[in-house]
C-alpha cells in the first residue's frame, strides 16, 4: 500500500471542521429575466443574499458609494446582509420603483438568480464576521475561477430542470460555492485577521483542528502549542492576534458551541455532554455552559424541545 498521508481523512482540517457544523441552506427565489425599468432590493431578511448576473447587465447601488456595474457571470453577495439595492441604471432608482412590478418592453435582457444562503448555526457568526461587508467575484474568467463557474453551472442546470432532488442538490452546492467564495477572498489577501484568517494560517489551523475535532481532550497551552509546532509565548501571541481571542478562551468557547448542539439535537445526559467536551464533573460543566452562554443547559435543552 502506498505511504500517502492523503489515504486516510480521520481527522479533518479547521476550516472543515467548522463547515461542518453550519447547518448551511440555500434558497434560490429568483431565475428570471429583467428589462426595461427594474430595481431589487432583497436585504433585511437577515441571511446572506446573493445575485447573479446569468447573462446582460445590472448595477449594484450601496449607500454611499458609486454604482458597481456588474456583467454577465459575477456573483455578489452580502455576509451581513448589507442593505444594497441591483437595477437596470447606474442612477439611483426612485423608492417607489424598488421592488416594484416590472413594466415589459423591449430592449436589453437581464437574467439574475437572486438567493440567499443561511447559517442556522452560530459557529458560523465569526466566521462571517471575517468577510467584506460586499464580496464581488467576476466568475467570467474561467481560467480564474474554474470551479465556481462550475458550480454555479450546475445549480442553474439544477434550477432549470427541477427534477426529483433538485431542492437538496441545491443545496449541496451552496454549500461548496461557499467554500470557494471564502478560498478565492484568502488567496486575493482580502481577509489578513479574524477566524477565517486563523483557519489558513499553516500552524495555527493545526490547533484549531485539534480543539474542533477533539474537545474532549484534556488541552493546555503547551499542549495546543506542540500541535501547531510553535513555542508556547510565540503561539499564544500569534492565536491571539489572529483570532481576537486567547487560545484557552476559544477553546472554552467552542466547547459550549458543542454542547449546545448536543443539549438540542441529542438524548444524550448532562454528564455525557459533558464528558464529550473536556468535562469531569458535571457540576464544573454546568458552571461554565452558564458562564460562558448565560443559560443554564436545562433551559437550552427545553427550548429546542418546544421549537
Amino acid at each position: 500500500m502506498p505511504n500517502s498521508p492523503n489515504i486516510y481523512l480521520n481527522n479533518p482540517d479547521a476550516l472543515s471542521s467548522v463547515l461542518s457544523r453550519l447547518d448551511l441552506k440555500a434558497d434560490v427565489y429568483v431565475n428570471g429575466d429583467f428589462c426595461g425599468a427594474w430595481a431589487m432590493d432583497t436585504s433585511g431578511s437577515r441571511r446572506i443574499p446573493f445575485h447573479l448576473v446569468g447573462r446582460g447587465e445590472a448595477w449594484l447601488h450601496l449607500e454611499g458609494k458609486p454604482a458597481r456595474l456588474l456583467s454577465s457571470g459575477d456573483l455578489v453577495l452580502f455576509p451581513r446582509d448589507d442593505h444594497h439595492i441591483i437595477a437596470h441604471s447606474p442612477e439611483a432608482p426612485p423608492p417607489e420603483r424598488v421592488n416594484a412590478e416590472m413594466e415589459v418592453v423591449d430592449g436589453p435582457v437581464t437574467q439574475l438568480i437572486c438567493g440567499s444562503f443561511e447559517f442556522h448555526n452560530k459557529a458560523a457568526w465569526p466566521l462571517l464576521d471575517s468577510l467584506a461587508p460586499v464580496i464581488v467575484l467576476d466568475l467570467s474568467d474561467m481560467c480564474s475561477t474554474p470551479t465556481a463557474r462550475t458550480l454555479i453551472d450546475l445549480m442553474v442546470g439544477e434550477l432549470n430542470q427541477a427534477a426529483p432532488g433538485y431542492y437538496a442538490a441545491v443545496n449541496h452546492l451552496a454549500l461548496l460555492l461557499f467554500v470557494q467564495v471564502i478560498r478565492q477572498q484568502i488567496a486575493a489577501g482580502q481577509v489578513d485577521s479574524g477566524l477565517l484568517a486563523a483557519l489558513f494560517d499553516p500552524r495555527i489551523s493545526r490547533a484549531l483542528g485539534a480543539i474542533h475535532n477533539r474537545p474532549e481532550e484534556h488541552w493546555t497551552l503547551e499542549r495546543l502549542a506542540r500541535e501547531a509546532a510553535m513555542g508556547r509565548s510565540s503561539f499564544a501571541r500569534q492565536f491571539n492576534e489572529l483570532t481576537g481571542i486567547p487560545p484557552m478562551q476559544y477553546l472554552a468557547a467552542w466547547r459550549m458551541q458543542e454542547a449546545r448542539s448536543l443539549l438540542e439535537t441529542t438524548r444524550m445526559s448532562v454528564m455525557e455532554i459533558a464528558e464529550r467536551c473536556g468535562y469531569e464533573s458535571e457540576a464544573a460543566f454546568r458552571k461554565a455552559f452558564r458562564k460562558i452562554t448565560g443559560q443554564p443547559p436545562g433551559t437550552v435543552r427545553r427550548d429546542a424541545a418546544v421549537k
